[in-house]
């Protein structure tokens, strides 16, 4: 339960990432160069964001967000509003029975983002390090996909969505290697109970 709930705050961190413009993979000269202006200002709200992830600054985080903005987890949660995504940092990196004692992360784009006159698309990786309340440390390698909004001059995260390979990654990895051991110490169980009701199934009879 605790692992499933800290999947969600993968989610969390990459909030922070969508903004960013990187490569200049599929984009026109001519539309690169009318555009640079924006793409250079989203980078400079990704490193801010990056940098305010690193150090749980949720003020910062929370400044580059859409008022009604949509959030969808790896566990299947959805939070909508500044004030659900706050409950939820809170809950899972800043309360007394939080998971995550720490996090950072290093966000990178697959292309610069696609505009669409006053909104956009990002897409990209992510390699997030956490530490958890129980002392487990953690590297995660995420996908994630964010849509952005232009509100007067500002440009603001309308939706997120983060992912990871649900076959292969640290959790999974984790969870098999406790099953195995569990189902070790079964069958190590299971033949100590037959060795000795075999020694007593063939104790001599007593006259």
């Amino acid at each position: 339960m605790v692992r499933t709930r800290l999947v969600g705050l993968l989610a969390l961190l990459f909030v922070a990432v969508p903004v960013v413009s990187g490569a200049q993979d599929a984009v026109a000269p001519a539309a690169a160069s009318g555009d640079e202006a924006t793409h250079q200002a989203l980078r400079g709200i990704k490193q801010d964001m990056e940098d305010a992830l690193n150090k749980q600054d949720l003020d910062r985080l929370l400044s580059h967000l859409h008022p009604d903005v949509v959030f969808s987890t790896m566990n299947n949660d959805v939070r909508v509003g500044k004030d659900a995504i706050r409950a939820y940092y809170a809950e899972m990196l800043g309360g007394p029975n939080s998971v995550v004692k720490k996090v950072t992360a290093k966000f990178d784009v697959d292309a610069l983002t696609r505009l669409y006159g006053n909104s956009g698309v990002a897409y990209g990786s992510s390699l997030d390090h956490y530490i958890l309340s129980d002392g487990t440390d953690l590297v995660v390698n995420g996908r994630w996909t964010c849509t952005l909004v232009k509100e007067g001059d500002q440009w603001l995260i309308a939706a997120f969505h983060y992912s990871t390979n649900v076959f292969d990654n640290p959790l999974l990895t984790k969870v098999k290697n406790a099953a195995m051991g569990f189902g070790a110490l079964v069958a190590v169980a299971a033949l100590g109970a037959g060795f000795f009701i075999g020694r007593r199934g063939r104790r001599p009879a007593t006259a």
